[in-house]
């Protein structure tokens, strides 16, 4: 998934590893062993070495215990978890799904910060029970103030960050929509993304200062998480009320089983659309397979006309249909998960009402964001 390097699981969920990680693991243990060295020179470079490693894998395992905060209540609301990603920035745990309610969406958000809290309040507890001191005392130190550090640093009120959801659910208490929740939380993400980034660009460009380059990066990353996410709830939005009957194609291509090739041929010819492939449907109306014009090659032309096209016709999977009634996002989704083009559209009964395509899908939205005539 996107270049990932999957390492296993945890607690059932399938963990991946960015390969950006592998450099900021070394970046992180290179500082750490670096600062100890300093702070301690009687401390042994191999040493220093050892504990700014440890170091640094402590703090990343601080990082996915915050998303398996995440993940621990997402499960308790019945929602599968796809996976948990470290990267770059930290790390992701990827739902199936929303919650259903806006409380229940607070408190999967909530979860990851309160879990680093409750780490940083753990080890400086366990700092000043055991009045460690030395090097030890320094690693202990550094755990907790990250700790603390991912926790604020998340809770900033604007998405893709924890803060960010928390806010999304409470714009959705207040107005019953989830995608204005989305999109105000968003609107704040992008408002902090830019000012981390002329954080860093004002200091670079004045006093030629790198010092808040990590700014720069992050306010990339929020700009950007941030916009996408918006532009995709406005499309949930727009899709919402929305079946996969409002999205079949007019004039599917779709033929009776009782045909012969030589009939489906003439009609194919004279219909004047470019299709490759059409739904077969019996007496009834009900799917019952589909052909393609190259499968008609394997009959010779002279038997066109004594050939029925059910003779031809390859069976259709039920798992590879949609029900008319399913939300057309639901759909969309699907799709994509399945990296298809196309999907056959049929009612409880078996009965086929069309194609629903993904090109009909961009059309519709595009539809319902054009302003109306007055």
């Amino acid at each position: 998934m996107n270049g990932t390097i999957r390492v296993g699981n945890l607690f059932g969920i399938p963990f991946y590893i960015h390969p950006s990680w592998f450099l900021v693991l070394g970046l992180v243990t290179w500082s750490y062993s670096s600062g100890l060295a300093a702070q301690f020179p009687l401390l042994s470079g191999g040493l220093a070495v050892v504990l700014g490693l440890m170091t640094a894998l402590l703090l990343f395992a601080s990082v996915v215990a915050h998303e398996l905060g995440h993940s621990f209540v997402a499960i308790r609301q019945g929602i599968d978890v796809k996976s948990i990603t470290l990267f770059i920035f930290g790390g992701l745990a990827s739902l199936e799904k929303e919650s259903k309610t806006p409380s229940e969406a607070f408190w999967v958000a909530i979860a990851g910060p309160l879990v680093s809290l409750l780490l940083f309040g753990s080890l400086t507890a366990i700092g000043f029970a055991t009045a460690a001191s030395g090097p030890l005392a320094a690693v202990i130190g550094v755990l907790a103030s990250v700790n603390l550090a991912l926790a604020l640093f998340n809770l900033i009120p604007g998405l893709p960050l924890d803060g960010g959801n928390i806010l999304k659910a409470a714009v959705w208490k207040i107005t019953g929509n989830p995608y204005k929740g989305v999109v105000f939380a968003s609107r704040v993400g992008q408002i902090f993304g830019w000012v981390a980034v002329l954080s860093g660009v004002l200091p670079l460009l004045f006093f030629g200062s790198l010092g808040n380059f990590w700014n720069l990066l992050i306010g990339f990353f929020l700009l950007q998480n941030a916009g996408n996410t918006a532009q995709f709830a406005r499309v949930q939005e727009k899709l919402t009320g929305l079946t996969a009957e409002d999205a079949v194609t007019v004039n599917s291509p779709v033929v009776s089983a009782n045909l012969t090739l030589r009939e489906f041929a003439d009609r194919q010819v004279m219909s004047g659309e470019n299709w490759r492939r059409f739904l077969v449907t019996d007496d009834g109306g009900q799917l019952v397979g589909a052909i393609a014009v190259d499968n008609m090659r394997s009959i010779p032309t002279a038997m066109w006309s004594e050939t029925q096209v059910r003779e031809v016709m390859q069976p259709i999977a039920q798992s590879t249909t949609v029900q008319s009634d399913r939300p057309l996002l639901e759909v969309v989704q699907l799709l994509e998960q399945q990296k298809l083009s196309a999907l056959p559209v049929i009612r409880q009964n078996g009965v086929l009402v069309g194609i629903l395509e993904k090109a009909a899908v961009i059309q519709l939205l595009q539809s319902r964001t054009q302003p109306n005539p007055a």
